[in-house]
């Protein structure tokens, strides 16, 4: 199937790893040019190296080193990726993490902490990428969210501002249908890759990971980023043209909503 991207341009916060990662890669396959971020300038350019190497072309991606808690790391970006392509016609706001324990231990800035590190940034990039979209006549816009935004379990703080993206990516679906702009979240389940916080505790304590499969996860394994990025790609196309407002779930069966 062709998704019809080839030369739009893509925003992707935190992907030098993981879900960042794969979604850049799975975009680049499909033809798409790719502005991808991270704090770590290492790792960062590791990637940029990676995604150029498999499109075959140095023009395809490019790197920028951004701090997104803040909102200069915010206008960063988003202004490389319009200097560099002419605009922007896809968004996935990925960065994201939250800290902290339950209610009586989790301090105010731990609170605010998380709202920094994944709802504002979220906010912020969408703000600044919605014109640029009306400028090219439409775009896409997706929210990388969690099963624990859609149900309970999972860190507390975790469990708040990924609920908080996805009602976020509904309400924006409605405010931009108008300017021919898309707006998803997907919730993926528990993801392992390297690095990533399932691989660490899978190294550590291979035993209690292996009954949290066995307990857990219905197909007896963890899921893969690029299962994830496949999934972001498709609903960035042209092929997912009445897809929006929807919160896509990639979990193998992991949860246990009904909606």
């Amino acid at each position: 199937m062709d998704l019809q991207l080839d030369g739009k341009v893509a925003v992707i916060t935190g992907s030098s790893r993981g879900l960042g990662l794969a979604s850049a890669r799975a975009l680049v396959s499909e033809g798409a040019r790719v502005c991808i971020c991270a704090r770590g300038a290492e790792r960062l350019a590791a990637a940029v190296a990676e995604l150029r190497a498999e499109a075959g072309s140095d023009d395809a991606v490019i790197g920028v080193e951004a701090d997104l808690n803040t909102t200069s790391g915010v206008d960063t970006i988003i202004d490389h990726a319009v200097a560099n392509y002419g605009g922007i016609d896809i968004l996935v706001n990925n960065v994201g993490k939250a800290g902290g324990g339950d209610l009586l231990e989790t301090t105010d800035p731990e609170w605010q902490a998380a709202l920094d590190a994944t709802l504002y940034p979220a906010i912020r990039a969408s703000r600044l990428a919605v014109p640029h979209m009306r400028a090219h006549g439409g775009g896409v816009i997706i929210m990388i969210a969690s099963i624990w935004g859609r149900e309970s379990g999972g860190r507390m703080t975790y469990n708040a501002v990924k609920a908080a993206e996805i009602s976020l990516a509904k309400s924006l679906a409605g405010q931009l249908a108008k300017d021919n702009i898309r707006v998803n979240s997907v919730a993926p389940g528990s993801i392992s890759f390297p690095g990533g916080s399932w691989a660490n505790r899978q190294a550590a304590d291979p035993e209690g990971m292996a009954a949290f499969v066995d307990r857990e996860l219905p197909f007896g394994r963890f899921g893969r980023a690029e299962e994830v990025g496949d999934v972001v790609t498709f609903l960035a196309s042209p092929r997912a043209s009445w897809i929006s407002g929807a919160c896509v779930t990639v979990d193998g069966g992991q949860s246990r909503s009904l909606f």
